[in-house]
Order: C-alpha cells, then sequence, then structure tokens
C-alpha cells in the first residue's frame, strides 16, 4: 500500500474513531494546488461533517488532534472553510522510492476490484466496412478502460457485439454482390447501387474473393437464392477487416454475434421475462415531438414500458414485418450479458449513439440486473491533414482507415490521443501535430523524459560498472528533487480515480505532469552543476539520484504500459 493510502486509510479511521458508523467514501487525499499550503490536503471534514453533527471545521480540529500522532506528519493545519492540509516528513518521501523499485510495474496497482468480474463491451461497430478512424477513440477508450480496471483487481472479459442481423447487412450484401458481378466482368455502373448501398472500393477484393469462390454459379439467380449466402461470406470477409485493424491498435477481444444470439433464443428469453413482469403491452406509439424516432410506427405494436425506468417513450420490440427491432436485439444481448453474472457491466458507444443511452440502461433496469452498469459515450474526433478537415463516409468509401492512420503516425500516437482528453469533450487529432517533436507533443515529451533517464542510466554504467546502490537517500532535499517524489507517489491515487470513474485521461494528464517535473529537473542541473545526476566526485549523492531516476523512469513506464504504449529508451 502506497503512502498516499495509507495517509487516506489513517485518517478514514482517524473518521471512524471520531465518531462511529460515519461514512467515508467521499473522503479523498490529494496534491495541494499551492506548494506554500503543504503537500496533501483532504475534504474529511467537509465531507462528513453533517454526519458528524458538527461543523466542518471543529470536525477538522478534532482529525488534527489524531493525525498528528502520525510520524509521517511533519505539520497539519486547517484552511479556509475546513479543508486539512499536510506537509510530509521528507525522509517518508525519500523511502517510499524503495516501495516503488521494490514493485516495478505494479506500484500503481490496487485492490478496488479484487475478487470481481467486468465485461466492457466496445467498437460494436456494424461490420459494413473497415474500421475507419472515426472508429478509433471508441476503440482506444474501451481497451484502456478495461485496461484500468484489470490494474485494479477485476478479472476482465472485453467484447464486441457483431450487429450481423440488420437492414445494413442486407445492403452489404447487396454492394458486394455488385462487385462480384464486376470481378467476372460485367459492366456495372452508378445506377447498380441505391442509396443505402456500400460504394467503397474496399469491396472490390471481396468481390474478387466471391467470384473465386462462386464462379458463375450465382450469375442470373433470384435475389433469394444469392443473398444470404452473400451476405454472410461479405460480413466474414469485414470481420476479418476489423480484427486485423483492432491488432494494429493493440486490441484482441472475444466476439458476440447478434444473428447467434437470436439463434439460441436471447431476445425471446427477454421478453418473456419483461412480459412475465408485466413490461411488455401492445399500443401505439405517439408521434415524437421535435425529434425523429427511427423505430416509431403509426400502428399496433409490441413495446416496452421504457418509460418506467427512466426513458423519455416506450421502444418497439417488433417491427410490421414481425422481425425483431435493432433494440429488440439489443435486450437480448444485454440479458445474456447480465445471466453471465459479471459484477460489472461497462458500455463504451460512440457519440452518434448518444440517445441510445436511457433505452439501454432501461432495458437493463428492468431485466433485474444486480450488476453495477455504466455506458460511457466519447465524442467525436476531428481530423485534419496539414491544416485541411479530413471528412469521411463508410457508405461513400471515402475515408480514412485505421490501417492507413497507424501506418501515418504510429499505433502509440494513435492510442494516447484517444485518450488524451475526457470522453465528453471533442479531440483535435492533425496527423502531423501528433508526430511533432515538440513540447506541444505530449507523447513526445514524456517519452523524452522516459528515454533520457535511460540515457543517464547507460552513462552510470558506463562510468560505474553498475549502477551505484544505496540505502541513504537523505540528500535528496533539494525543492525540485522532493517535488518529483511528491508526483511519484501520487501514482496509486491516479490509478484508483482513473478507474473508479473510468477516465483514462486522468492517466496522459498525469504522465504530462510528471514528465515536467522530471525536465524541470534535468534543466536546473543544467544552472546547478550540484544538481547533476552524476558526479563522480560525489558517489553517494550520485546513488541517491539515481534511485530517483530509476523510480521515476518505472512509473512512467507503468503509466505507458497501462495505455497500451511502448514506453522508448532511445529517441532517434
Amino acid at each position: 500500500m502506497s503512502l498516499v493510502f495509507n495517509l487516506q486509510g489513517f485518517i478514514e479511521q482517524c473518521l471512524r474513531e471520531i465518531t462511529r458508523g460515519i461514512n467515508t467514501d467521499k473522503v479523498v487525499l490529494e496534491p495541494t494546488k499551492d506548494p506554500s499550503h503543504g503537500d496533501l490536503a483532504s475534504n474529511a471534514a467537509m465531507v462528513c461533517a453533517k454526519g458528524a453533527g458538527m461543523s466542518p471545521r471543529d470536525l477538522a480540529a478534532l482529525i488534527i488532534q489524531k493525525i498528528q500522532t502520525n510520524p509521517v506528519i511533519l505539520k497539519s493545519e486547517i484552511a479556509g472553510p475546513g479543508f486539512i492540509n499536510l506537509t510530509l516528513k521528507s525522509n517518508y518521501l525519500q523511502n517510499e522510492l524503495k516501495e516503488i523499485l521494490a514493485l516495478p510495474g505494479i506500484y500503481g496497482s490496487n485492490s478496488l476490484g479484487s475478487g470481481k468480474s467486468a465485461q466492457v463491451e466496445y467498437v460494436s461497430t456494424n461490420p459494413t466496412g473497415p474500421m475507419h478512424i472515426g472508429h478509433g477513440r471508441n476503440a482506444v477508450l474501451g481497451d484502456t478502460v478495461a485496461g484500468l480496471l484489470e490494474k485494479v483487481g477485476y478479472k476482465v472479459a472485453r467484447e464486441y457485439y457483431i450487429n450481423d442481423a440488420g437492414g445494413q447487412t442486407i445492403a452489404l450484401g447487396r454492394s458486394a454482390y455488385v462487385r462480384y458481378k464486376q470481378a467476372l466482368g460485367h459492366v456495372i455502373s452508378d445506377d447498380d447501387f441505391d442509396q443505402d448501398m456500400y460504394k467503397g472500393d474496399y469491396l472490390l477484393p471481396v468481390g474478387a474473393a466471391l467470384a473465386k469462390h462462386y464462379d458463375e454459379s450465382l450469375i442470373g439467380k433470384p435475389e433469394s437464392e444469392w443473398l444470404e449466402p452473400v451476405r454472410l461470406f461479405t460480413i466474414d470477409a469485414m470481420m476479418d477487416f476489423i480484427r486485423s485493424d483492432l491488432k494494429l491498435l493493440g486490441i484482441e477481444m472475444e466476439y458476440a454475434s447478434e444473428a447467434a444470439l437470436n439463434k439460441e433464443g436471447w431476445v425471446n428469453k427477454a421478453l418473456n421475462l419483461l412480459e412475465e413482469k408485466g413490461d411488455v403491452y401492445r399500443g401505439v406509439l405517439e408521434k415524437p415531438k421535435g425529434h425523429q424516432v427511427d423505430d416509431w410506427e403509426e400502428r399496433p405494436q409490441t413495446l416496452f414500458k421504457a418509460t418506467a425506468y427512466g426513458d423519455d417513450v416506450d421502444r418497439a420490440l417488433q417491427k410490421s414485418d414481425g422481425s425483431w427491432t435493432y433494440f429488440a436485439g439489443d435486450v437480448g444481448y444485454h440479458y445474456n450479458k447480465v445471466s453471465r453474472k459479471f459484477d460489472l457491466l461497462v458500455n463504451i458507444l460512440g457519440f452518434d449513439h448518444v440517445g441510445y443511452v436511457k433505452r439501454i440502461t432501461s432495458a437493463v433496469k428492468a431485466l433485474k440486473a444486480d450488476q453495477a452498469y455504466t455506458i460511457k459515450t466519447c465524442q467525436m474526433v476531428n481530423f485534419s491533414d496539414n491544416g485541411q478537415p479530413v471528412k469521411m463516409s463508410k457508405r461513400a468509401g471515402t475515408f480514412v482507415t485505421i490501417e492507413q492512420l497507424v501506418e501515418r503516425v504510429g499505433r502509440d500516437a494513435v492510442r494516447f490521443m484517444m485518450v488524451s482528453r475526457h470522453q465528453d469533450m471533442v479531440i483535435d487529432f492533425d496527423f502531423n501535430k501528433v508526430v511533432e517533436q515538440s513540447r506541444e507533443n505530449p507523447l513526445f515529451y514524456i517519452q523524452y523524459a522516459h528515454a533520457r533517464i535511460h540515457s543517464v542510466l547507460r552513462h552510470a554504467k558506463q562510468l560505474f560498472g553498475e549502477l551505484p546502490q544505496t540505502d541513504s537517500l537523505d540528500c535528496l532535499d533539494d525543492e525540485a528533487e522532493l517535488t518529483l517524489i511528491k508526483g511519484l507517489i501520487q501514482w496509486p491515487r491516479v490509478v484508483f480515480s482513473a478507474a473508479q470513474h473510468l477516465e483514462p485521461h486522468r492517466v496522459t494528464n498525469y504522465l504530462y505532469d510528471l514528465a515536467s517535473l522530471f525536465h524541470s529537473l534535468w534543466n536546473r542541473g543544467k544552472d546547478n552543476t550540484q544538481l547533476r545526476f552524476i558526479d563522480e566526485q560525489n558517489p553517494a549523492h550520485t546513488a541517491a539520484r539515481l534511485v530517483l531516476l530509476r523510480a521515476t523512469v518505472c512509473i512512467l513506464a507503468e503509466a505507458l504500459n497501462l495505455l497500451g504504449i511502448t514506453p522508448v529508451e532511445e529517441m532517434r
């Protein structure tokens, strides 16, 4: 357990001693915004005063009386309306470096999800073409959220839900059939494609593969005979594209098929349960006012009482031809997920699916899910190349694929940028700026810190044969050195909060701040020779500073690996 977590646990224990049964769930211990106010600040008295039946400052005074007995604390004081500011003894800060080096790669781990399981569903784009760059944010966000949950102890299942039973796949099959005829030498034109079909060149190799497999056997036959085999063949080809694209991003996951789940009867199972609860009925949906609802029809329909569970309108379950609506398929899939007894269910949706949040949440509630369930929607990414916006259309076939993006800027740049901001915020992704070697490029700045440290460690090995060791770290007393240590010990808290809130951007922000602290110390050594990391005339200082560097590089690497990014040891 890290120093910061131990202190927070100590504060919570103090609160429980002061007032029994107090809820400490909202207590946090964070770095102070102003170093003159100390090292750490807690809201303990502010969030627990009401439950304790006293004013925040009075409660803070009682907490401080107990806190002051902790040997780690140099000074504690009340600030403002009742915040508690703490200053730590430097020897405890210095010794935390040994803890980091004793737990390389796992210092930030904790037991938040120990013994629990989670399923994270993400990507789930319709299998109507290769992944384009617009899908990248959902893919990377979902994969990084899954990694965060694993970091705090969850056993995580990553899953992609394939919508392979909908009308879009029928349009895809028809489009592939046109390319099949083209591959056999038949003349085609734009008239062969209706507005719902896909004209992209990515279907040319699929058409060629169909021609090789079926030869002329499908030519001249009615659509009722060729559509299903062509549709299934094309979906398989598209999923091969998508799996390949995900692999380029370093993503591997399991796949759930809508068609297979329907065949197994999961929609029927879900609707039977909802009917037993009285949540399914026959009725006519009121025409929506002010916005379009894609499954509204002015006729008696089988409807789900979504409004009873927080949705704005009830939802149709069957189309006029008797087939299931898109929503009904989602209900069946989520009942399948609920039945697998995960402790936590997470859905990552694109910005174009914001309208699905309430309807899916209402269905999960109605299905008697005991699991915690949360949906994260990620905003769009604005792509630009040389200052010009990149626009895409899958139907028209005018889009940049994930493969092309990774080839252009590299996997690490894509992964970093896609989680660099809160998921509710738009990301501006400039193809040139994300590979720029300057401080304005956060990933470069972070990797530069990691590589710089390795260059120092290599130089030290050349000078001394091996890195000098020491247990005495008291000489790490310069303000810049202590500030870097204070940054390092925040890593477990950052992991905990990022996993708790499912917000990977907290990790990217932390990495940039930590890199800044290191670069600041490096630059101070240019002006003050006594702060340089290697001083052959002072082996004790050198050994201590190399411990600091080794701890820093451990945390940088641990955080980068958590994001699915490979730390670099040399900048070329």
